[in-house]
């Protein structure tokens, strides 16, 4: 999507230019043991690297990926005249440096100016005490003892609400799977988080996702101030949405709490006790966290319920967006799920849901493979794609990098994660089995070679949510339906302009179900 729209765009143009030029050449080289660093490919004079910034996301991943393709781990002279003075880092050192020295690095203005609008004090830019209290209700939500609610009970009732749309789809029918993900996950942080009823239809979601795609070009416009003030109605529209979303979110809850300690409401079975038992716990521990700014709390749970919801969603849509094209990989899934059946003696049912087993049996334990495919699936397609810090205080890199305060660093776990150094010479191949041992036992990677869940002091609180979504979601829609890619032409999905990693049209298909009983 163009930058600059109408016939305004050569004039903006030409300032951008000259603002670029002026912001270049005040800037100082950064060294690496006393000697300048070299440029990325593309590099051009005056503008540096700002055309790559400029161009469409999925184009500047590939230029990423590129960069370290040609340089492997070398640190790299990042020129972008919106930036401050910055590198581009590839070396698992350096970023193993930067998520143990955590207040060193920090998002810094750059970021926060950037973002402040969708997420404001939510823990994505909170620092010091603000972080901590939004950190310490993640951590009690995401307890041992509501995960296993979330798996036993929360799950498997969504996951069968949600796939009847499967269930239900005629031959000729298109499918959108994106959508039947984001469907389950956006239920799932709805009622557990919020103890709301919550659909990824909503117009809350189509408000979020397009704001986060106009933050996003926050990163890549360099007059975003400007094109905003023109074109950008509809991002305030969406930004407004968003807001009244969350502080609805925080008025419900308040009525909940109000009403919860008069007289709980009944139960109609021990896993709906068990479920509501927990129902709304992050934002009432956030509540209780930060009772005297209602605006934060809705800005903390918009974040958490993007975070919950937008990425889970997605790397499960690229994870069958993959499947289509492995058969084999598929086939290994099946044979995991005949083998975990036989294992547990679980009987197949379809007579009282869209299901043919419950799900609950499926564990990252007891699925190795099923998460296996997952990992290689969040190596080759992160939800984010890549991330930005600034250095608070001047500080040398492992390799020698003398970084400036105040300075950027960026690294792409997009291109990372395809390094041939770090992942061997099939960097580039779906292999599920690279994640796995000789007896079949889940082989980890450290955060600084694997970095989709972050690492250090600010590492993903929802990793086990994930991976114990992954690990029923996978297999049960593997067994349970044979799917066809439904798009022209066969070509390369692409994720569209995002904070994330959404599939651009989502993942039409045609469904047929597998077999009532047997998924033979």
């Amino acid at each position: 999507m163009g930058l600059f729209l109408g016939s305004a765009h050569y004039l903006l143009a030409g300032v951008v230019f000259a603002l670029l030029v002026r912001a270049l050449l005040g800037k100082k080289a950064i060294r690496r043991n006393g000697e300048p660093l070299r440029n990325p490919p593309d590099t051009l004079p005056l503008v540096g690297n700002g055309i790559q910034f400029l161009q469409p996301r999925w184009n500047l991943l590939s230029w990423f990926d590129k960069c370290q393709r040609q340089f492997g781990y070398e640190t790299l002279a990042l020129t972008v005249p919106t930036l401050p003075p910055g590198v581009l880092i590839h070396d698992p050192k350096n970023l193993d440096y930067v998520f143990k020295h955590e207040g060193l690095f920090t998002k810094g203005n750059f970021v926060k100016t950037r973002s402040w609008d969708l997420f404001g004090n939510g823990i994505i830019n909170a620092d010091g005490d603000f972080w901590k209290l939004q950190r310490k209700a993640g951590l009690s939500f995401l307890n041992t003892a509501n995960l296993r609610v979330l798996t036993d009970v929360a799950l498997p009732q969504y996951l069968s609400e949600s796939v009847k749309e499967l269930e239900t789809a005629k031959p000729d029918q298109v499918v959108d799977l994106q959508d039947v993900f984001h469907e389950i996950t956006t239920k799932l942080m709805g009622k557990m988080a919020y103890n709301m009823e919550m659909h990824f239809s909503s117009p809350f979601s189509s408000s979020f996702d397009h704001a986060s795609g106009c933050t996003a070009q926050r990163f890549q416009n360099p007059l975003y101030p400007l094109t905003e003030f023109f074109f950008g109605h509809k991002f305030r529209q969406s930004i407004s949405t968003v807001k009244k979303f969350g502080l609805e979110i925080v008025s419900r809850a308040m009525r909940d709490a109000k009403s919860i300690s008069c007289s709980p409401p009944p139960s109609t079975s021990p896993d709906s006790e068990k479920l509501d038992s927990i129902s709304g716990s992050l934002i009432q521990s956030l509540l209780s966290a930060i009772p005297d700014s209602p605006s934060t709390v809705a800005d903390a749970a918009l974040t958490y319920l993007s975070a919950g919801r937008d990425t889970t969603g997605q790397a499960l849509t690229w994870t069958f967006y993959l499947l289509l094209s492995h058969p084999e990989v598929l086939a290994k899934i099946r044979d995991e799920v005949r083998g975990v059946l036989a294992r547990e003696q679980a009987p197949l049912d379809t007579t009282s849901s869209s299901l043919p087993f419950s799900p609950a049996v499926l564990t990252p334990l007891s699925a190795p493979y099923s998460l296996a495919v997952f990992y290689e699936s969040l190596r080759l397609y992160p939800p984010i794609p890549f991330e930005i810090r600034q250095a608070q205080a001047a500080t040398t890199l492992p390799d020698g990098t003398f970084l400036p305060k105040d300075s950027v660093l960026v690294w792409c776990l997009w291109a990372m994660q395809r390094s041939r150094l770090t992942w061997g010479e099939d960097a580039d191949q779906f292999r599920p089995e690279r994640w796995l041992d000789e007896n079949g036992t889940i082989k980890h990677k450290g955060a600084a070679e694997f970095p989709v869940f972050y690492g250090g002091a600010r590492s993903c609180l929802g990793r086990k949510m994930a991976e114990g979504i992954a690990v029923q979601v996978i297999p049960v829609v593997a067994w349970g339906w044979e799917f066809e890619g439904a798009w022209e032409g066969g070509q390369e999905r692409r994720s569209g302009d995002s904070l994330t990693l959404p599939m651009e049209g989502g993942l039409p298909v045609f469904v047929r179900r597998r077999g009532e009983t047997t998924g033979r």
